[in-house]
């Protein structure tokens, strides 16, 4: 990749620092859209902007993974993806029970369930950003993708489930709710020996501040659960709980021990240990390769059970995703199936992998594009407590799928 960095020569400007996106804001000039167009600001993530001519978003590929818009707030009630806590509780009357009550008795709590969503979200953009399908915050593409059936629909549940669990549990150890704080461990098993030197024999007992993650997981467990109880027999509605589940377990099944030494001169007489959740990001690692594995199953005569499709094919266990209908190939866009398509997506010309341009553009082929971006740069630190950066430019050569 080119990059030839040029110094403005602005005058240091205080900043906060924050991590740095790609944006796309193509090198055009003023002879390409006349000389009277004026450059317009392009925001980019991380403090870096840059000036290009007035250009369709659509033919930037904004949208497609690299400018991210603000997570929508689905309007369909009783979603598990309606972000904004006021827009659960505002249309109580229309909400499963559970749900209304606690918008009624416990909002803090719906607080956190919005917090946890976005969370997920956020993660399921991640986990995707190389993918056809890069889990698009647009709400009117990413409805359609909930409405049906499919392999990422089941991610999307599971994450989101995930998310709400993790936030909640979060907030209670960090004191931000009344109704829980932190776990409980007066009847739990002593932990394992911690490998390595000097441990043998060391007296431990239960302390610090250990995640509720129980708490966690009934809450997510009643709100994201709740508008699929009414209709226990309804196949989907047994798919979306499944989903939801694997995603609460994918947090709750593996919380890990986290043990501190106490002792003169660092000796390890005594050690405290609590329980703590997986990082989320872990935790979206795992989802995601779960979702590589996932099952297609179809509804029993009885209506109650799931069948996985194919010969010979094992029973799906609990932290399996499943799903019943397969997925488009997002190649093309697409308003009935929630496809935005992956024209102007960036790509990697020379990977083999779902990032790499023959994958990504579907065989169409690519272009190669020269982008300008403006990062900060000569950063310095000043007593106390601000850094001050210079704003350079920074040239990249990109490829887009055409």
């Amino acid at each position: 990749m080119d990059r030839a960095r040029y110094c403005l020569g602005e005058p240091p400007i205080p900043i906060v620092l924050a991590p740095l996106h790609v944006s796309l804001c193509p090198l055009v000039t003023r002879a390409q859209h006349g000389a009277g167009t004026a450059p317009q600001p392009c925001s980019i993530p991380g403090g870096r902007s840059a000036h290009v001519p007035p250009t369709p978003w659509s033919l930037l590929g904004l949208g497609a993974g690299f400018a991210l818009l603000a997570v929508p707030s689905c309007r369909a009630v009783g979603s598990p993806l309606v972000m904004d806590p006021n827009s659960i509780c505002r249309k109580t009357k229309r909400l499963a029970g559970k749900q209304a009550e606690l918008c009624q008795l416990e909002p803090e709590i719906v607080q956190e369930v919005a917090k946890g969503t976005k969370l997920g979200v956020r993660e399921c953009q991640y986990q995707f950003r190389f993918r056809r399908w890069n889990c698009t915050s647009h709400s009117k593409y990413f409805g359609k993708i909930l409405q049906q059936d499919i392999r990422e629909t089941a991610f999307v549940y599971a994450i989101t489930a995930a998310g709400v669990s993790h936030a909640i549990t979060q907030a209670c150890s960090m004191g931000e709710l009344l109704q829980c704080g932190c776990e409980l461990t007066r009847s739990r098993a002593p932990p394992s020996p911690t490998a390595g030197p000097g441990t043998e024999g060391t007296a431990w007992e239960w302390g610090g501040c250990g995640d509720d993650v129980q708490f966690g997981y009934e809450k997510s467990q009643q709100f994201m659960d709740a508008k699929n109880k009414k209709g226990k027999n309804d196949i989907r509605a047994l798919i979306d709980l499944h989903n939801n589940e694997a995603g609460r377990l994918a947090v709750r099944s593996y919380m890990r021990t986290e043990c501190k030494c106490h002792g003169l001169s660092g000796s390890c007489t005594l050690r405290t240990c609590w329980r703590k959740m997986p990082h989320f990001r872990e935790v979206g690692d795992r989802l995601l390769e779960r979702f590589n594995g996932a099952f297609k199953v179809m509804g029993g005569n009885d209506g109650k059970t799931l069948i996985p499709v194919g010969d010979n094919i094992k029973p799906p266990d609990k932290q399996d995703l499943i799903y019943s209908a397969d997925s488009p190939d997002f190649c093309s866009a697409n308003r009935k199936t929630g496809s935005l398509g992956t024209r102007g997506r960036v790509c990697n010309s020379t990977a083999m992998d779902t990032s790499g341009c023959d994958l990504l553009c579907c065989g169409r082929g690519h272009r190669d594009e020269t982008v300008v971006l403006e990062e900060n740069c000569l950063c310095r630190f000043h007593w106390c407590c601000v850094v001050q950066c210079r704003k350079c430019s920074v040239r990249q050569e990109l490829s887009l799928c055409i």
